[in-house]
């Protein structure tokens, strides 16, 4: 087909999945629509087009979740229909919700998706920006007038855009338990005035749960409620949600899933269900697969609810997923960050998504705009990363014709020479330090405070895998499948990093 723009005739492989009259918005392909929104999805040869089928993906869950000792899970998969039909979804659970209880998991479960609910907060500061209550670029101490940081010169400087996208060099897991008050958010921010910085304001990119409990304090003091309260108006409410929760008093009259840790063949029940209140707008919902995908649906199709409520602008969910800001390690997540969303690209597909991994249960959803798809995975053991990449593999190559990036597993065969990177690097609750031992290069990981509670972290000692790479090793931490990228790099003013875990740990005297 082709439409005209501005202009200018373009031509478009692809079928248009709706219409609608509006004044002006941006699209995927980066033109501009005067009149009328037109979401296209294209058509590639590899696109699948088979119904999804519920028996085949139930079996490789059950298999897949026992090869991998995860307890429990859940998966979603979603599909639009290009015709404007009935879009496909598909829901299916494995397993237990917990191991000592033995509760069948079901496709209704309630699930702790953890830090997947950073998007939801982004979303709700995009509404607020839509609605003029401020801008990206607005100063946070403008809405905060008391805020206070260790570092004063950022308390002033310090925008609503730097906390959406990790780049306010806060330290990030800062997790005090401020009581279960509804001014735990105002509390937790007044005890954020002696927290220093990883690195300088906007300098380079460190996932920061700080940031996002500030913002969640922003919705506060701008709608007048509690982030608990906004959030359910401003988003269960409007996409249809029954069963998803924040509060663990609201989620225990569901099926709820335990969290998990790794011990053998009898995996660990998790000693404590709840994060604190005041990390809730860090990874504080609760959900299914489904309610999930309803929110991933929403924006899939620039904003709108499957009964065509507008939750947000078109352009305020373009900016959400469009380059923000670029990571400074490439393999973990993705190769750059939007606003809320994560970014990498897949078999030349632009792919969104998020992560959450809190007291023992692990949440994952990827999103491939272009041929509509989405996927959602719950699980309540820690090492269930090694479960997602067989899962997420296996249903985006046969849904959505997209081949995931080769798993980074380097060998270690190359010699390098260490003494650039020995040394001792951290943060206010994690230290690691890099060794050149006679048997290999070593990392040593200690946690502290709260974090250290919160995820039963143990301290190890792990080898590092050198790659031919300058500056990238390869680490299996506490003895998992996978392999997670260490990178060692510099700032532009010299300060030095070790980049893991996606915190960027700053090299000590």
């Amino acid at each position: 087909m082709a439409v005209s723009v501005t202009g200018h005739r373009i031509n478009l492989a692809c079928r248009i999945r709706q219409a609608r009259l509006l004044q002006t918005v941006e699209v995927d392909n980066d033109q501009w629509l005067v009149g009328v929104y037109v979401q296209f999805m294209p058509v590639t040869p590899d696109t699948p087009t088979g119904p999804l089928d519920a028996g085949h993906w139930q079996q490789r869950l059950d298999e897949l979740r026992v090869k991998h000792g995860v307890p429990g899970a859940q998966l979603g998969i979603l599909r639009l229909d290009a015709h404007g039909a009935e879009d496909e979804i598909l829901t299916v659970a494995s397993g237990v919700l917990s191991a000592r209880a033995g509760w069948a998991a079901t496709p209704d479960s309630v699930w702790q998706i953890g830090s997947i609910t950073k998007v939801w907060t982004a979303t709700v500061i995009m509404q607020l920006v839509d609605e003029g209550h401020f801008t990206l670029e607005t100063p946070v101490k403008e809405i905060i007038t008391d805020l206070t940081l260790g570092d004063p010169d950022v308390a002033e400087k310090l925008t609503v855009w730097h906390l959406l996208t990790h780049t306010s060099g806060i330290d990030g897991d800062i997790m005090t338990d401020t009581g279960r008050g509804d001014d735990a958010l105002a509390k937790y921010v007044a005890a954020l005035d002696t927290v220093q910085q990883n690195h300088p304001l906007g300098a380079t990119w460190s996932y920061c749960n700080s940031g996002y409990i500030m913002l969640g304090r922003i919705i506060e003091v701008v709608t007048g409620r509690t982030w608990d309260a906004a959030i359910k108006e401003k988003l269960f409410t409007p996409l249809g949600l029954a069963t998803a929760t924040t509060l663990p008093e609201e989620a225990i009259v569901f099926a709820h899933s335990v969290g998990h840790f790794a011990g053998g063949e009898n995996p660990v029940p998790a000693s404590t269900w709840a994060i604190p209140r005041s990390s809730g707008p860090a990874g504080g919902i609760n959900a299914s697969t489904a309610e999930v995908l309803a929110f991933a649906r929403m924006h899939m199709l620039g904003g709108v609810a499957a009964d065509g409520t507008r939750v947000l602008s078109a352009e305020s969910t373009a900016a959400m997923a469009a380059l923000q800001t670029d990571c400074p390690e490439k393999i973990l997540l993705g190769d750059s960050w939007g606003l809320g969303w994560m970014r990498a690209l897949w078999d030349g597909r632009r792919v969104l998504g998020h992560d959450g991994n809190v007291v023992g249960q692990c949440a994952f959803l990827r999103i491939v705009p272009e041929a509509g798809v989405a996927v959602s995975l719950n699980t309540n053991i820690a090492s269930a990363p090694d479960l997602y990449l067989d899962v997420f593999e296996e249903v985006l190559a046969e849904v959505a014709g997209v081949r995931m990036p080769a798993r980074f597993n380097p060998s270690g065969d190359v010699e390098v020479d260490m003494t650039p990177y020995v040394g001792r690097y951290g943060r206010t609750s994690v230290a690691h330090e890099v060794l050149a031992a006679d048997s290999g290069p070593k990392m040593t990981t200690e946690y502290s405070g709260a974090i250290a509670k919160m995820i039963a972290a143990k301290d190890q000692v792990d080898d590092l895998y050198p790659t031919a790479t300058p500056g990238l090793f390869g680490v299996r931490p506490g003895g998992m499948e996978s392999t997670y990228p260490v990178t060692f790099y510099s700032l532009p003013t010299g300060e030095r990093y070790l980049h893991f875990g996606a915190r960027a740990n700053p090299r000590k005297a």
